[in-house]
C-alpha cells in the first residue's frame, strides 16, 4: 500500500471502549501509536528482538512514512542515488535496469533515455515528437488494438531490455538470523554465563574428565531450548513471507494476441496493452490509448487526495494509482524499478509486522506471570543461598556443602553459580516468553490453511476477530449466488419474446436499436476467433450474460461497433443504478442509450417502442404493465434490467466540453427489458444455517431490486418465508437512508435483508450495527464499498469479482468469492483463540505446579528435585513445543455450535482454572509427596544414600514430565470429556507427543551424565506413567464439577471497576 494506516487515529467509539481498559488492550483497527507505546512500556520482556518481531516497529513505521514524504519529493534525485548505487551489484542490474543502448536500437526505434524522460518528467513536448500514443507504439512494436504477441520469447526479450514489472526486495532471512536473535534472551544469557564459569571452576577443581559435565549440560540444553526456538521461528517467518508474496501478487487484464488474458502484474511487459476500469490499480507507468470520464487517484504517489481526469491532453499513467472512476486502456511505457512506484517500494518493501488485540492481551498475561515468577525466583535464591552460606544445606551423601573457614574459595563459588543457576532457570520456566509469540505460531499456521479454503488474509488481527463476528452483513451477487448469469426472460415492444433467441418477429428498427445499446453501452468486449470457434466474452458477469444475449438475436459486435462512435461515456453507478452512452450514428443523428435497474429506469421513461418500431406514449397503465412485469421477475429471483434511449440533435452535443456533458436521463423511451437469472450457490443455505447455531446472523445487502433480495434470501435461507413481507425485516436503502439516525440505529438490529442499497447506506448499516455493540463482518466488491470495509470490524473483499480498491480496504479477500468461504474464515478464527486458550491451559499448569515444587522444597530442605538442565527440558516442552502441538489444532465442528467470544472476555475462563487446579493441584500433591519420603516409598533405601536421592529425584522429574505429556491431550479439548476425539487427525500433534516421549526416554536412559539423572528400572518407568496417566480420569470426574457463570477474575476486581462501554458491547455482541 502507498500509504501508511498505522498511524491513524482510532475511531472514537473505540477510544471509550479502550478507556479504562489496562495497558494490554488494544482494538483491531486503527490503534493509536501511543496506545502501541503503553502496552510495550508496560510488558516484562526478556528478549525483545523475539517478543516483539511480529509487532508493528513504531520507528520503523515512522521513518517509512518520513521517506514516503522524501521519495514524493525528490523522486528525480533518489532514483539517480538508487540506481548509482546498486548499479555495482550484477544480480540487482540484471534484474531491474541494465539495458545496453547498442541491444535497444537494434530491436525498437526509440531512443531509451527519451523514453525515460516521458515516464519521469511526462513530457508533452517528447510525446509529440514520438507521434503521440500511436508513434509510440509503432516504436515500441506494439499494436493498440491487439497488444502484443502472447509469444514468450517476444516476452521475455522485452523483459531483457526494458526490466521486468518487479522491485529488489530484502534477502530473506537466514536461520542464523533467528538463531542470533533466540540467543539475546536475558535468562539464557545469564544461564550461558553461568554455564562457562561452572565449565572452567569445574575442570580446575575436578579435572577434565569428570570437570566439564555440569557446565557442558547447562550449554547443551540452553543450545538446544535455542536451535528449537530457532527453528520454529524461521518456519513462521517463511510462512509470513509466502503469504505476503501471495498479497503482492495483483491479477490483471492485458490484451495479447486481440484477446483480453488474464496475467500477474509481474509479468507485464513495456509494450503491453492494459484496459483498465474502476477500481483498478495502474500496473505500470503508461500512456492513456482512450478513456471514457476516466479519473485517477493519484494520492499513493503525490501524496495529495486529488482525482485527476484524463485524456488525451493528459495521457500520462503513474503506476500505483488507483483508478476512481471511468474505463480506458493504456500503453505500458515503464516498468518497475523504472516507474516511480517501483522505486518507492523497493525503498519500503520490507514489512514491519502488527500486533492484533490478542497478542497484546497474551503479553499482559505473560507479564503477570513473569513478575510472580520473578519474585518466587527471588526468594528461592535468596532462601538457597542462605541456607547454603549458613551451612544447612547437604551434600548427596549427607555432609554439609559449605562450612566457613573450611570450604575453599573456589568450591564455594561453584556451590553459589549452582543455586544461581537453578533460580535463573526457574525465571526461564516461570516467564512465558514463548506465550504472545504461539498467537503469531496459531495464525501463521491458520493463514496456511485458510489459503487452502480460499481466503487470503492481509490483516493478521482479522483472523482473530473474525471469531467474535456476532454479524455478516452479505453482498447477493456472487457471494450468496454463483455469478454465473443467463438471459431467461425478455420483454421488447412491449411484449413478452416466446423464444429470447430468435428476433426476427420484432421490427429491425426496434432489433437495431437494442443490439446498438447492448454494443456501445457497455464495458465487456465480444473476440470472434479467426479459426471459427465460440465466441469469447469478456467482462462483469451481468455484462456477459447480456452479451451472450445480443449474440443469439443476431448481434456483430464487431460491425456494431464500427458503425457508430462514441462521444461520451456515463460508467455504471452504483448510486444511480445505471449507466449510459451516447452515440454518434450520422452527421444528423446523435442517440444517447441507457442501460440499469429496470424499475428506475422505468422512472425515467416518458415513452416506450412498440414491436413495429413506432414510439408508444407511456401512460399510467402501460407504466403499471412493465411495472408488474419487473415484479414478477424479481419474485423469481431473476435481476431486471432495462434498455432505454433517447434521440438527441447533433447541434446540442457540446462538442468542446464533452467530459463536462450530463447526459439526459429523463424523457427516455423504453426499448426492453431481460430478467438474468443468476442461482444460488450450491451449501449456501446449510452455510447460513450454521452461522445461525453458532449465533452469528447473516443479513444480505444487495443494490438489487428488494424483491429479487427478498426471494434470494428466503432461497438461501436467510429469511423466513412469513418474514418475507414484513419491513423491518426487509428494508429498501432509500428509506433506511432517510431515517433520523436515533432511528436507524433503534431498527439496525431487526434488517435482515436491504434492497436496492447504496454503498453508503452499507456503511450507515455498518456503524449502526458497532455503536450497538456488534462485531460486523462485512463483504464488498466495489470501489465504493471501501468505506463499508474499512469501518467494519472485518472487512471481506471479494478475489475474483473485487477490485484492487476493495481489496486494499479489506482485512481479508476471499478468493473464490463464496460464502461459504466465508462461514470457514468464522471457524478458523474461533479455532485461534480456541487453541491459544488450550495453550494457556497447559502452561499455566506447568508454570503453578513447577513454581511451587520447587519453592516449597527449596524453602523446607534447601535443595530442589528439578535441577537447571531439567528445567530447561521442561521449558522446552511446554513452551515451543506445547505450542506447536496445541496452537495447530484443526477447526471441529463444536466451535460453531457455540456463541461468539465476547471481544473483552477473560482469556483465562472459569472452566480452564478449574483443569488448571485440578492437574496442578494433583502434580503438586503426588510429586511432593515423592520428594519428600520418595526414598521410603520407592523402597531405595538399599543402596547407597547419594544413589538414593539421584534415583529419586529423577522418578520426580521423569514423572513430571510425564504428568505433563498426559496433560497434553487433556489440554486439547477443556470442556469436552472425550479429549481423544480427533487427536488421530492431528499428525503434528501425535509427532511432538511421541517425539517428546522418545526424548524423555533418551535422557534417563542414556544422558544421565548431562542431565545429572540415574537410571530406573521397570518398575519406576511403570509408576512414573501411570502417575502422568492418572491426569485422564482426573479431568474427566473433573470436567463433571460446574463452574460459576461470573469469570473467577472479577471476584478480585472492585464490583464498580469497569461498569458501562465493555459490558454493554459484550451483551450487544451477545445479542
Amino acid at each position: 500500500m502507498a500509504s501508511g494506516t498505522g498511524s491513524s487515529p482510532p475511531p472514537a467509539h473505540e477510544e471509550r471502549v479502550l478507556e479504562g481498559e489496562g495497558a494490554f488492550e488494544i482494538s483491531s483497527k486503527n490503534t493509536s501509536h501511543d496506545h502501541l507505546r503503553r502496552w510495550r512500556q508496560a510488558a516484562l520482556v526478556l528478549n525483545a528482538s523475539r517478543r516483539f518481531r511480529y509487532t508493528l516497529d513504531l520507528e520503523r513505521q515512522e521513518e517509512k512514512e518520513n521517506l514516503r514524504r522524501m521519495l514524493r519529493s525528490h523522486a528525480q534525485v533518489i532514483r539517480a542515488v538508487f540506481v548509482f548505487k546498486e548499479a555495482g551489484q550484477k544480480n540487482l542490474r540484471e534484474y531491474c535496469t541494465s539495458i545496453k543502448g547498442d541491444t535497444l536500437s537494434q530491436r525498437f526505434s526509440v531512443d531509451l533515455k527519451k523514453l525515460k524522460m516521458l515516464n519521469r518528467d511526462h513530457d508533452a513536448i517528447i510525446f509529440q515528437e514520438v507521434g503521440g500514443v500511436k508513434g509510440l507504439s509503432d516504436l515500441l512494436k506494439s499494436d493498440l488494438d491487439r497488444g502484443l504477441s502472447p509469444d514468450e520469447s517476444e516476452l521475455m526479450r522485452r523483459r531483457d531490455i526494458f526490466g521486468a514489472n518487479t522491485y529488489p526486495r530484502k534477502e530473506r532471512r537466514s536461520i542464523w538470523h533467528f538463531v542470533f536473535e533466540a540467543c539475546q534472551d536475558l535468562t539464557l544469557v545469564i544461564l550461558m554465563v553461568a554455564a562457562a564459569i561452572s565449565f572452567s571452576l569445574g575442570m580446575a577443581t575436578e579435572g577434565v574428565k569428570d570437570g566439564w559435565y555440569d557446565g557442558g549440560s547447562i550449554f547443551f540444553a540452553v543450545f538446544l531450548v535455542i536451535f528449537v526456538t530457532a527453528t520454529s521461528d524461521y518456519r513462521q517467518s517463511l510462512q509470513f513471507q509466502h503469504l505476503n508474496e501471495e498479497k503482492r501478487n495483483i491479477q490483471v487484464e492485458v490484451i495479447r494476441g486481440g484477446k483480453r488474458l488474464v496475467a500477474s502484474i509481474f509479468d507485464l511487459v513495456v509494450g503491453d496493452v492494459v484496459p483498465l476500469k474502476i477500481g483498478d490499480q495502474v500496473p505500470a507507468d503508461g500512456i492513456l490509448i482512450y478513456g471514457h470520464s476516466l479519473a485517477i487517484d493519484e494520492s499513493s504517489m503525490t501524496g495529495e487526495s486529488k482525482i485527476v481526469n484524463k485524456d488525451q491532453r493528459a495521457p500520462f499513467l503513474m503506476s500505483g494509482c488507483k483508478v476512481a472512476d471511468g474505463y480506458g486502456s493504456m500503453l505500458v511505457t515503464g516498468v518497475g524499478i523504472n516507474t516511480e512506484w517501483g522505486m518507492l517500494m523497493a525503498n519500503l518493501s520490507e514489512d514491519i509486522g502488527e500486533e492484533t488485540p490478542l497478542q497484546v492481551r497474551l503479553n499482559g498475561v505473560a507479564t503477570l506471570i513473569g513478575i510472580v515468577g520473578l519474585s518466587v525466583a527471588g526468594a528461592v535464591l535468596v532462601i538457597l543461598w542462605l541456607r547454603y552460606f549458613t551451612g544447612h544445606t547437604k551434600n548427596p551423601d549427607g555432609t554439609t556443602q559449605f562450612l566457613a573457614g573450611t570450604t575453599g574459595v573456589k568450591q564455594g563459588f561453584m556451590g553459589a553459580i549452582r543455586i544461581l543457576t537453578i533460580a535463573v532457570t526457574i525465571v526461564v520456566v516461570a516467564v512465558p516468553e514463548g506465550l504472545p509469540l504461539a498467537v503469531t505460531l496459531t495464525l501463521a499456521y491458520s493463514m496456511r490453511k485458510m489459503m487452502r479454503d480460499k481466503a487470503l488474509v492481509r490483516r493478521l488481527s482479522s483472523c482473530e476477530t473474525m471469531g467474535s463476528a456476532t454479524t455478516i452483513c452479505s453482498d447477493k451477487t456472487g457471494t450468496l449466488t454463483m455469478n454465473k448469469m443467463t438471459v431467461v426472460e425478455a420483454y421488447l415492444g412491449g411484449e413478452k419474446m416466446d423464444t429470447y433467441d430468435n428476433a426476427s418477429t420484432m421490427c429491425t428498427s426496434v432489433t437495431a436499436l437494442l443490439i446498438e445499446g447492448i454494443a456501445q453501452n457497455t464495458t465487456g468486449t465480444v473476440f470472434m476467433p479467426e479459426d471459427g470457434g465460440a465466441a469469447e466474452i469478456t467482462g462483469s458477469p451481468t455484462e456477459k450474460a447480456i452479451l451472450s444475449w445480443g449474440l443469439m438475436i443476431g448481434m456483430d459486435f464487431k460491425d456494431v461497433r464500427s458503425k457508430s462512435s462514441v462521444l461520451h461515456v456515463v460508467p455504471f453507478n452504483s448510486e444511480k443504478k445505471r449507466g449510459g452512452v451516447a452515440l454518434q450514428v450520422s452527421d444528423t443523428e446523435v442517440h444517447i442509450h441507457w442501460k440499469g435497474a429496470a424499475e428506475l429506469l422505468l422512472a425515467s421513461c416518458r415513452s416506450w417502442l412498440s414491436t413495429d418500431g413506432s414510439i408508444q406514449q407511456m401512460n399510467s397503465i402501460k407504466h403499471n404493465e412493465f411495472k408488474e412485469r419487473i415484479d414478477d421477475m424479481a419474485m423469481s429471483s431473476l435481476r431486471c434490467v432495462a434498455f432505454a434511449y433517447c434521440p438527441w440533435e447533433p447541434k446540442m452535443v457540446p462538442m468542446e466540453s464533452l467530459d463536462k456533458w450530463k447526459l439526459p436521463e429523463d424523457d427516455l423511451t423504453l426499448i426492453g427489458m431481460v430478467g438474468i437469472k443468476d442461482p444460488c450457490r450450491p451449501g449456501v443455505r446449510n452455510a447460513v444455517q450454521l452461522c445461525s447455531t453458532a449465533g452469528v446472523k447473516v443479513r444480505m445487502v444487495t443494490g438489487d431490486n428488494v424483491e429479487t433480495a427478498k426471494a434470494i434470501a428466503v432461497e438461501c435461507g436467510i429469511l423466513d418465508a412469513k418474514d418475507a413481507a414484513s419491513e423491518p425485516n426487509v428494508i429498501e436503502g432509500k428509506v433506511f437512508r432517510e431515517m433520523s439516525e436515533t432511528a436507524r440505529e433503534d431498527i439496525a438490529d431487526k434488517i435482515t435483508v436491504m434492497g436496492r442499497s447504496s454503498p453508503n447506506d452499507k456503511l450507515l448499516l455498518v456503524q449502526c450495527l458497532k455503536r450497538r455493540g456488534h462485531v460486523v463482518a462485512v463483504t464488498g466488491d466495489g470501489t465504493n464499498d471501501a468505506p463499508a470495509l474499512h469501518e467494519a470490524d472485518i472487512g471481506l473483499s471479494m478475489g475474483i469479482s473485487g477490485t484492487e480498491v476493495a481489496k486494499e480496504s479489506s482485512d481479508i479477500i476471499i478468493l473464490d468469492d463464496d460464502f461459504t468461504s466465508v462461514v470457514k474464515v468464522v471457524r478458523w478464527g474461533r479455532s485461534v483463540y480456541a487453541n491459544i486458550q488450550k495453550f494457556i491451559q497447559f502452561q499455566l499448569t506447568v508454570n503453578v505446579a513447577a513454581l511451587v515444587i520447587n519453592v516449597i522444597a527449596a524453602v523446607s530442605s534447601g535443595d530442589v528435585p528439578l535441577n537447571a538442565v531439567e528445567l530447561l527440558w521442561v521449558n522446552l516442552i511446554m513452551d515451543t513445543l506445547g505450542a506447536l502441538a496445541l496452537a495447530t489444532e484443526p477447526p471441529t465442528d463444536n466451535l460453531m455450535k457455540r456463541h461468539p467470544v465476547g471481544r473483552r472476555e477473560p482469556l483465562v475462563t472459569n472452566v480452564m482454572w478449574r483443569n488448571l487446579f485440578i492437574q496442578a493441584l494433583y502434580q503438586i500433591a503426588v510429586l511432593l509427596i515423592f520428594n519428600f519420603d520418595g526414598k521410603r516409598i520407592l523402597r531405595l533405601q538399599n543402596g547407597s544414600w547419594e544413589h538414593a536421592e539421584k534415583t529419586k529425584n529423577t522418578f520426580v522429574f521423569n514423572a513430571f514430565v510425564f504428568c505433563q505429556i498426559f496433560n497434553e491431550f487433556n489440554a486439547r479439548k477443556p470442556e469436552e470429556k472425550n479429549v481423544f476425539k480427533g487427536v488421530a487427525n492431528n499428525h503434528l500433534f501425535v509427532a511432538i507427543v511421541g517425539a517428546t516421549t522418545v526424548l524423555q526416554i533418551l535422557i534417563i536412559e542414556f544422558l544421565g551424565k548431562f542431565f545429572d539423572t540415574a537410571r530406573l528400572d521397570w518398575r519406576l518407568w511403570l509408576l512414573s506413567v501411570a502417575i502422568g496417566a492418572v491426569s485422564w480420569p482426573l479431568a474427566y470426574l473433573g470436567k463433571f464439577i460446574p463452574v460459576p457463570v461470573r469469570p473467577f477474575q472479577s471476584y478480585f476486581k472492585h464490583c464498580s471497576c469497569r461498569r458501562g462501554p465493555r459490558q454493554d458491547e459484550e451483551q450487544g455482541g451477545k445479542s
